[in-house]
């Protein structure tokens, strides 16, 4: 598989491993009673701080669960006079490139930097999607074909799902010297399980409908496969013969009388083809086939009835490219001025354009990130749909700029609200959300950060020693962090006092494993007693002599 190489390029590709864990420190949260100190539980989160810190902080709690990710990264065009610096010379991003990449650092090229900063970045967007999730990035020509070879490399080239083109400015750029662009592009992957789940029909789709039975309204497609993979050799138990009694309307896949006539699929050529359905299925749904004899061929084929239900639940495949006002970036513009007030934005994303992702790769209780969060179109999006059906879809967005409260989340606070006045008043959606910053890393030096509260330590013991998620702690068991593939975890930690793993700590051990790993400052237990007991004894990183 082709790859690609930059300046700088073995510095970043395993850098995400060595970014320090931080603690996300909510700052208040947000919900129908306004702005609290007082934690609402909120599942919502907005988090200000460097996003590759942030995304790393996040993965003790969401690694492998993230059903959805929509990000829509710097550009890298080189305009530098925006709030949102669409490049990577922001002050923060040159100070990282100098710490990580080093003196080879001043040598890079512009579409350098934006490399080393999106790979590390994507590597965690990687490790935190789940097995059934997705992936959109928007994106344009400046990075785009940049952008598809480092996540052929993350996510894996077969894992590619498509290049949408979104209209987002059918007059097209004036300004642009040869072709008038009228799109950007949206590239998505996605993991292995994932399924889409479609969209609703299009309004365009529905004039198709136009045929009508006691059932409803439906359009006829050729039960005959068509395009690659439509030969007889192809799928050979996909080629059968139906038979019809013409004079009665009667269809079925076994011969009943003589006089019935029998229809195979055959291709343009004459020669064989298959059905897009297999012969039980055909069975099955045999009242949704019907027969008609084809102009210019002379012979009779078999169509399926494809019905509209009128509840609106019928879903289609998006197209591969997406166009209509909901994707403009006036719209965007538009929707940010009419909540905030002013333009603060140059290109915000339209609410459109995340709705539509979210229609194909979400359930009603799924998880959206969003590590670009801008102006906060992801949460807007998923306060509208969670209103318009009821659902409990959850986001987390993170915003590195100074905006990210004055912006971004008094954004999502006013969409809660309601905003606007007269005929141009919005209803609230509703919801909360809580506001994060970045606080102190987890690890110094090799040793525990013990100005950290326990609970965060233990959650990030727990995952590194499984992955996982740390259960609530156990009221018998307060040490206990849990168990895992026939292993429990505990973590025998006071901050002001020293711990010994001994017979006295035993004592108090409940929970029955075929083995056991046990964090204290100390061990008092002999080799064959931590041999007897199938002990794996691991000391706490920290300086007990200062205790």
């Amino acid at each position: 598989m082709p790859t690609l190489d930059w300046i700088g390029k073995d510095k970043v590709v395993n850098h995400h491993l060595d970014v320090p864990y931080r603690v996300l420190e909510r700052q208040y949260s947000y919900d129908a009673e306004g702005m609290h100190t007082e934690d609402n539980g909120s599942d919502n989160m907005i988090i200000h701080g460097d996003n590759l810190s942030a995304l790393k902080s996040l993965l003790p709690q969401y690694e492998g669960r993230i059903k959805c990710i929509y990000i829509d990264p710097p550009y890298n065009t080189g305009n530098e006079g925006w709030v949102y610096s669409d490049s990577v010379s922001d002050p923060r991003i040159v100070k990282w490139l100098g710490e990580v990449v080093g003196k080879e650092g001043e040598d890079l090229s512009r579409h350098d930097k934006w490399l080393c900063m999106m790979y590390p970045r994507l590597k965690l967007l990687q490790r935190l999607l789940s097995d059934d999730g997705v992936i959109f990035i928007s994106i344009d020509n400046n990075e785009k074909f940049n952008m598809k070879l480092i996540c052929d490399e993350i996510f894996g080239a077969n894992r590619f799902v498509s290049d949408i083109a979104v209209i987002n400015n059918l007059k097209g750029r004036s300004d642009d010297k040869y072709i008038a662009t009228a799109h950007e592009s949206l590239l998505i992957y996605r993991n292995s399980d994932y399924i889409t789940r479609g969209v609703p029909v299009p309004d365009e789709y529905v004039t198709e409908y136009k045929l009508s039975d006691e059932l409803g309204k439906y359009r006829l497609q050729g039960l005959r496969k068509r395009g690659a993979g439509a030969r007889r050799e192809d799928r050979p138990n996909m080629f059968y013969p139906f038979y019809y009694d013409a004079k009665n309307g009667y269809l079925s896949v076994t011969r009943e009388s003589d006089d019935m006539i029998e229809i195979l699929p055959h291709l343009s050529d004459g020669s064989d083809g298959r059905w897009r359905w297999g012969m039980d299925t055909a069975k099955e749904r045999i009242t949704e086939l019907t027969v008609q004899k084809v102009k210019g061929r002379g012979e009779y084929d078999v169509f399926q009835k494809d019905y509209l239900p009128d509840d609106g639940s019928k879903r289609v495949k998006p197209k591969s490219f997406w166009s209509g006002t909901e994707f403009s970036a006036e719209t965007g513009t538009l929707q940010v001025k009419s909540i905030l007030g002013k333009d603060v934005f140059e290109t915000p994303k339209p609410v459109g354009i995340v709705e539509y992702c979210i229609e194909q790769a979400m359930d009603k209780d799924s998880i959206i990130l969003d590590s670009f969060a801008g102006s906060g179109t992801t949460a807007h999006a998923v306060l509208n749909m969670n209103k318009a059906d009821g659902g409990n879809r959850k986001f987390i967005l993170i915003e590195m700029m100074d905006y990210a409260d004055s912006i971004t989340a008094e954004r999502v606070k006013r969409v809660i609200d309601g905003y606007g006045s007269g005929k141009q008043a919005v209803e609230g959606t509703g919801g909360d959300f809580s506001y994060y910053e970045l606080g102190e890393t987890l690890m110094e030096h090799g040793r525990l950060n013990e100005e950290v509260c326990a609970d965060k330590i233990r959650e990030y013991v727990y995952f590194t020693e499984t992955k996982q998620r740390l259960a609530p702690v156990s009221i018998e068991e307060p040490y206990l962090l849990g168990v895992h593939i026939n292993t429990a975890y505990y973590f025998y930690y006071e901050r002001a006092q020293i711990t010994i793993l001994n017979r006295e700590f035993l004592h108090t051990v409940k929970t029955d494993s075929e083995a056991y790993v046990m964090y204290a400052d100390l061990c008092t237990l002999s080799d064959a007693e931590l041999e007897k007991y199938h002990i794996t004894f691991k000391k706490i990183p920290r300086d007990i002599l200062k205790l």
